[in-house]
């Protein structure tokens, strides 16, 4: 299917490794002139020649600058000044119990994964309704709706992407631009793939079973009981960002696995 993106350029926040750079590789596959990533410049260089090696005939660019803080959006924007798809990826997670999450982490992870976005979207929502068109995606979580016990803050942050994707939603009355959220459940990244072997070598199991053992215990709601892969959250990324999706606006789009039982 062609997705019409071809004539289209994005911008991929935290695009370096896992789900960002499966976003950042498969919008280039369809076409699109995707700018990565990452705080340094060795993680963009790495990230740039995946996509190669994949797509030989990819149009890339790379910006090795962190995007946690306001300088360094500051500095994007003189770089980078209009994007016809914004997709905030940018996100960090820690696992905590709430009485030792103390106002630093509670600040920090809410710069990260709520502030960024928000200053990106600040920056290139404006120009979208002008042109009459453009796509802004957060990459939220199943924890926005199924707030992890073990990271309240960390699901904190993941719903208020929710609202604030709904919020400017509300912005684009009558024009070509959408706005949405991705919730992915637990998806296997190269951390949670490290960790399960890890776990299954402690163990002296296989990863199989580690992984039927999550799925029994952990998100026992899970229909497909595995983890999802980097490549089917990009997927659903890429559409939401074709022109394709041009009725899709305002929502939540779950690729969670079905581990969020509720219908709506």
């Amino acid at each position: 299917m062609d997705l019409k993106l071809a004539d289209k350029s994005a911008l991929v926040s935290g695009s370096t490794g896992r789900i960002g750079l499966a976003i950042a590789q498969s919008l280039a596959q369809e076409g699109a002139t995707v700018t990565i990533n990452g705080r340094s410049q060795e993680r963009v260089d790495q990230a740039l020649a995946t996509i190669k090696a994949a797509t030989p005939n990819a149009k890339l660019s790379g910006v090795a600058i962190d995007l946690s803080t306001g300088d360094g959006a500051d500095q994007l924007f003189q770089q980078i000044a209009t994007v016809d798809i914004l997709v905030n990826n940018l996100g960090m997670y820690e696992p905590k119990a709430f009485g030792d999450i103390s106002d630093q982490d509670w600040l920090k992870i809410f710069e990260v994964n709520v502030l960024s976005g928000i200053r990106l979207s600040r920056h290139y929502f404006p120009t979208m309704p002008e042109r009459d068109w453009g796509r802004i995606i957060f990459i939220s979580s199943e924890s926005a709706v199924q707030i992890p016990v073990e990271m309240i803050h960390y699901g904190m942050t993941k719903t208020a992407q929710l609202a604030i994707a709904r919020g400017l939603a509300e912005m684009t009355v009558g024009t070509g631009v959408t706005v949405n959220s991705v919730l992915p459940g637990s998806t296997r990244s190269k951390g949670v793939g490290d960790f399960v072997k890890k776990m299954a070598g402690d163990r002296g199991v296989n990863v199989t079973q580690v992984e039927k053992e999550f799925f029994e215990s952990v998100r026992s709601s899970s229909l497909i009981k595995r983890f999802a892969t980097s490549e089917e959250v990009a997927a659903l990324v890429t559409y939401a960002s074709s022109p394709l999706s041009s009725a899709t606006n305002g929502a939540a789009l779950r690729v969670d696995g079905g581990v969020v039982r509720s219908i709506l």
